[in-house]
């Protein structure tokens, strides 16, 4: 059973940068897509970034030029570089990992921007 753990949620002011790390149980190289998803309160759950397993990004608008996902294969790792950060960036994150057609999430972390 894959697992999903991430980390790197907090607190920051706006402007601020966070980095958020998703790390599998076991190897990620077989996974065809990674992404990362945001859910904000009395929201529905969205989608951010994702990045294929030959490393072609994609993201969402309100991503766009602010922050950078990757993928660390040695690690085992899912990052998501979060820069110039809004109030309206503040959700809860989650990774999302697809291998032949089934989802993976974790569960989740608190990434909260004040004004």
């Amino acid at each position: 059973q894959v697992q999903l753990v991430e980390s790197g949620g907090g607190l920051v002011q706006a402007g601020g940068s966070l980095r958020l790390s998703c790390v599998a149980s076991g190897s990620i190289s077989s996974f065809n897509v990674m992404g990362w998803y945001r859910q904000a309160p009395g929201k529905q759950r969205e989608w951010v970034a994702a990045v294929t397993r030959s490393a072609g990004t994609n993201y969402a608008d309100s991503a766009k030029g602010r922050f950078t996902i990757s993928r660390d294969n040695d690690k085992n790792t899912l990052l998501l570089q979060m820069n110039s950060l809004k109030p309206e960036d503040t959700a809860v994150y989650y990774c999302k990992a697809v291998r032949w057609g089934t989802d993976y999430w974790g569960q989740g972390t608190q990434v909260t921007v004040s004004t």
